[in-house]
């Protein structure tokens, strides 16, 4: 195959699978690509949303030379360990995706929000589904007690609540199988581009529709990420993102008496103070301490795999230096 010697050209990756990519230039061309071979060996292959520079083969092939630096990503831990895996790069907005259904779980949202808050983008709540939910004004008002930008809609009916907060943004859509992210991206569409099923009536969760990651571009401006629902979110994100979800938390813990309170009855305590009185509900806050210890765990490994890392950077060189002929004479 022979790579044209032309400069590079600019294009987004729409879909990515393994080693397998499809990249829309900037002049709307599209067409499979695969990653150079040091690209191909380096610790961060590209993901959906990345803009790439890239070197044609033909009208269907190219060869992606190098990724650039990303704006906002959005990522989880690997599902069974083993660092971090990149959902979407290059977002304006995560917009997590929750049924009215048997899907609306507020402990799972804050997760979602702690990683949304981690990646540096906006993050919205898209409650879907309204129209199976006589409750859903309750409902919202939980959700918007915990984050304010949030919306109730049912997708099969209408979108308008959305429609303006996505024009001319890259969004992405996170959220379990089931929660009607390909629902709302056909009715975004205007068009049946995204297969839908229904869901299970037993526990209100669907099988995966949308296989892969891919980006669609929005008839009005702007592109949309649609992802494989996600069965778990292990956290890749640092204690500062939960503080920011849970900003009354934190700032309670910053009104104890003691520096280094455990929050476990100490005296002056106004963490435990708030539980005893109401102020702070006790799910809100075991959902905190949870995701506060993943976090801190989060870091710790992380610190861990930076040091083994840069081990073994130092051993190849001072084994390459004691091989090389200048220091064996």
């Amino acid at each position: 195959m022979n790579y044209s010697s032309d400069s590079l050209a600019r294009a987004r990756v729409c879909e990515a699978a393994q080693e397998h990519f499809c990249l829309r230039f900037e002049d709307g061309a599209e067409c499979d690509a695969a990653p150079a071979g040091a690209l191909r060996w380096s610790a961060e292959l590209p993901a959906v949303g990345d803009w790439v520079r890239a070197r044609r083969a033909d009208a269907t092939l190219a060869l992606i030379e190098n990724v650039e630096p990303r704006t906002t990503c959005i990522s989880r831990q690997r599902p069974g360990g083993g660092g971090e895996q990149v959902l979407a790069a290059n977002v304006d907005l995560i917009a997590i995706v929750m049924g009215l259904d048997g899907d609306y779980n507020l402990r799972r949202l804050e997760r979602y929000l702690v990683q949304a808050a981690a990646s540096g983008a906006e993050a919205m709540v898209a409650l879907n589904k309204m129209d199976l939910c006589a409750e859903w004004p309750a409902r919202l008002a939980c959700v918007r007690a915990i984050t304010s930008n949030a919306v109730a809609l049912s997708a099969h009916e209408s979108v308008a609540p959305i429609v303006e907060v996505v024009r001319g943004r890259t969004v992405v859509l996170l959220g379990s199988s089931g929660a009607g992210k390909s629902t709302i991206v056909n009715a975004l569409l205007g068009e049946s581009r995204q297969a839908t099923q229904p869901v299970r009536e037993s526990d209100s969760r669907g099988r995966h529709t949308t296989t892969r990651r891919m980006l669609i571009e929005l008839p009005g401006g702007g592109a949309l990420i649609d992802t494989p629902g996600l069965r778990e979110l292990a956290l890749w994100a640092g204690q500062d993102s939960v503080d920011d979800v849970f900003a009354g938390i934190a700032a309670l813990a910053r009104q104890c008496r003691f520096h280094d309170c455990a929050h476990a009855g100490e005296p002056g305590c106004a963490v435990s103070a708030a539980l005893k009185t109401g102020e702070l509900e006790p799910a809100r806050w075991a959902s905190y301490q949870k995701l506060l210890a993943e976090a801190r765990y989060h870091e710790r490994s992380v610190d861990q795999r930076a040091a083994a890392e840069t081990k073994r950077k130092w051993k190849v060189i001072h084994k390459a230096i004691r091989h090389h002929p200048k220091y064996n004479r």
